[in-house]
């Protein structure tokens, strides 16, 4: 029976990974090149400005997606998700928000929640400036994925994927696309 019992911890705990597309601000445009880089996901997290339904229905036709609308999605986006999402992500405390800030520049939206009960894991979009900054206060990482889109004043159009592995967050890559302007 112990040796039942160990095969399924163990069992359980390598199915616990699950990795994540990160993406933001697209401006209602998928760039292609994306459907390869999240191919091996498990899910995608888009950090708000969708630009249209129709991204996202082609997001959430290719993987399961969780979300966010930002300040450019009209009412249609704005029923389908929520401005601010937490959830938890195995052993990871998420919270996902367009607007947010970043470790000491917070916006005021999710002051002081930010503080009273913080996520592991901070996800906000936005600024199109990918950013990944540790704040050591609160012992929250916070992850800004840029912009994946053709809207804004960004030269390069980013993407992120990450490895969540119990409580671990691991194995971040990110990928570059030069925009044509």
């Amino acid at each position: 029976m112990q040796c039942i019992t160990a095969f399924f911890y163990i069992y359980n705990k390598f199915t616990t990974l699950k990795r994540i597309g990160l993406l933001s601000d697209t401006h209602g445009f998928v760039e292609p090149k994306l459907f390869e880089f999240f191919k091996d996901c498990d899910e995608i997290w888009h950090a708000g400005d969708f630009g249209n339904i129709e991204t996202a229905d082609t997001l959430g036709a290719f993987k399961t997606l969780r979300g966010v609308w930002g300040n450019i999605d009209d009412h249609v986006l704005r029923r389908s998700f929520r401005r601010h999402l937490k959830f938890r992500c195995e052993g990871v405390k998420v919270w996902i928000t367009h607007i947010g800030g970043y470790p000491g520049h917070y916006d005021k939206s999710v002051k002081p929640s930010i503080f009273d009960d913080p996520p592991t894991l901070f996800i906000s979009g936005h600024s199109h400036i990918l950013r990944v900054i540790y704040d050591k206060k609160y012992g929250i990482l916070h992850m800004n994925p840029g912009a994946a889109g053709n809207h804004g004043f960004h030269k390069v159009k980013t993407l992120l994927r990450f490895v969540i592995d119990g409580d671990q967050i691991k194995d971040l890559e990110i990928m570059e696309i030069q925009r044509k302007v």
